[in-house]
C-alpha cells in the first residue's frame, strides 16, 4: 500500500503521523511510505532520518494527498486538506467531528474512508489511541494552568504549591479519567490542594487509593460543582463522552461567580468544551479573559511537546496502521470490532452515531458497509 504522511498545518502543530520507527515497520512489510519534506522538523528529525530507513521524501503535501492510498496524520484535516481527499482513500488520524460540522461536511463530500483515532476502542471500553494524548494533555493542563495563574498572565497570582506560611492553590479537576488522573497527579506533585469530581464511585475509590488520600475525591453533583468552582483558583475540565460533544458542566453563571484571576483549562475543547464560556484557542494565542477569568482552551495541547507526543502516539497507533495497510481497511475493520468503531465516514456516509446525533445528520451502521 502507498502510505503518505503530510506535514501538519494546524497552528503550532509539530507532531508527525509516523515516526521513523513506525515508517520502517511499514516498509519492512512491503509498503511504500512517503513523507512530506520537513514533516518531522518539529520533533528534531530531518528528512535524512526517513531516507535512511527507506522512506521517500516528497516536496509538497499536495503530492502526498494525490498519490497515497492511506494518509496517516495527527490532527484533523484542515479545509484545504479535506478538499484533496478522495473516494477510495483511507484517512487515519484524529477527527473530533462532533463539534465540527464543517469538517464533517467536507469529509462526506470527499468520499474518503475516515477512521478516527479517538473512537477506536479497546478491551473494557478503553480508548487506546486517545489515551496517550490524554495523558500528555492532562499533565500539560496542570502545567499550563500553573503558568496562567501568574499575575503577568492575567491570573490571580497564586503559586501552585505555595510556600511555608501560605496556602497552596486550590485546583478542581472535573472528571477522573485518563486526563483528570494525570492532571491531578501533576497538580498534586506541585503541591496544590486538589479535588477531583467524578460520577463513578469505583473510579473515585481507585483514585483515592492511588493518591493515598492526598487528593479529595468527591462525587460529582450540581451542588459540588457550584461549591468547588467558586472556591477554586484553577479548574481543569477533563470530561469525555467518546465521539460526542462534551457536557457543559461549568455554566457562564459559574464563571461569573469565580474569583477574579482564576483559571479555566478546558482539555475537552476538541469535543466542544465542557465550559459554556469556552472558545477554541491556539498555541499562538492560548488564552482569553471572560468575566475576569483566564480561559486556556488550546485545541491541540499535546502539540506543545511534539517529541513526547509523537512517540507516545505512534506506540499506540502502529498496530492499527499496520493492520489497515496489510489487510486493507475493509478486511481490517471486519476482523477487529475495535478498529470498526473508529470508522466515522465512508464514501459519503456518516458511520458514527454520536456525530450524527450531534449534527442532526443521517447515520449509517458501519457493519452494513463491510
Amino acid at each position: 500500500m502507498k502510505v503518505g504522511v503530510p506535514k501538519e498545518i494546524k497552528n503550532h502543530e509539530y507532531r508527525v503521523g509516523l515516526s521513523p520507527a513506525s515508517a520502517k515497520e511499514l516498509i519492512e512489510y512491503g509498503h511504500d511510505v512517503s513523507i512530506a519534506a520537513g514533516a518531522a522538523a518539529g520533533i528534531g528529525l530531518t528528512d535524512d532520518h526517513y531516507r535512511a530507513i527507506g522512506a521517500t521524501i516528497v516536496d509538497t503535501n499536495e503530492e502526498i494527498f494525490a498519490k497515497s492510498e492511506m494518509v496517516v496524520k495527527v490532527k484533523e484535516p484542515q479545509p484545504e486538506e479535506c478538499k484533496q481527499l478522495r473516494e477510495g482513500q483511507v484517512l487515519f488520524t484524529y477527527l473530533h467531528l462532533s463539534p465540527d460540522p464543517r469538517q464533517t461536511k467536507l469529509l462526506l463530500e470527499s468520499g474518503v474512508t475516515a477512521i478516527a483515532y479517538e473512537t477506536v476502542t479497546g478491551i473494557g471500553g478503553s480508548l487506546p489511541l486517545l489515551a496517550p494524548m490524554s495523558e500528555v494533555a492532562g499533565r500539560l493542563a496542570a502545567q499550563a494552568g500553573a503558568h496562567c495563574l501568574e499575575r503577568a498572565q492575567g491570573g490571580i497570582g497564586v503559586l501552585m504549591g505555595g510556600v511555608p506560611g501560605t496556602e497552596p492553590a486550590k485546583v478542581l479537576v472535573l472528571g477522573g479519567g485518563v486526563v483528570g488522573q494525570n492532571a491531578a497527579y501533576i497538580a498534586r506533585g506541585m503541591g496544590a490542594n486538589v479535588t477531583i469530581l467524578d460520577r463513578s464511585i469505583p473510579k473515585l475509590r481507585q483514585l483515592d487509593m492511588e493518591f493515598e488520600g492526598k487528593a479529595n475525591c468527591v462525587y460529582s453533583t450540581r451542588e459540588a460543582i457550584d461549591r468547588y468552582t467558586a472556591e477554586s483558583d484553577l479548574v481543569i475540565g477533563a470530561v469525555l463522552v467518546p465521539g460526542a460533544n462534551a457536557p457543559k458542566l461549568v455554566t457562564e453563571d459559574h464563571v461569573r461567580k469565580m474569583k477574579p484571576g482564576a483559571v479555566l483549562v478546558d482539555v475537552a475543547i476538541d469535543q466542544g468544551g465542557c465550559f459554556e464560556t469556552s472558545v477554541a484557542t491556539t498555541h499562538a494565542e492560548p488564552t482569553f479573559m471572560k468575566h475576569g477569568v483566564v480561559h486556556y482552551c488550546v485545541a491541540n495541547m499535546p502539540g506543545a511537546v511534539p517529541q513526547t507526543s509523537t512517540y507516545a502516539l505512534n506506540n499506540a497507533t502502529l498496530p492499527f496502521t499496520l493492520s489497515l495497510a496489510n489487510q486493507g481497511w475493509k478486511k481490517a475493520v471486519s476482523q477487529d470490532v475495535h478498529l470498526l468503531n473508529g470508522l466515522n465516514v465512508h464514501a459519503g456516509k456518516l458511520t458514527y452515531k454520536a456525530v450524527a446525533d450531534a449534527q442532526g445528520l443521517e447515520y449509517t451502521d458501519a457493519t452494513s458497509l463491510i
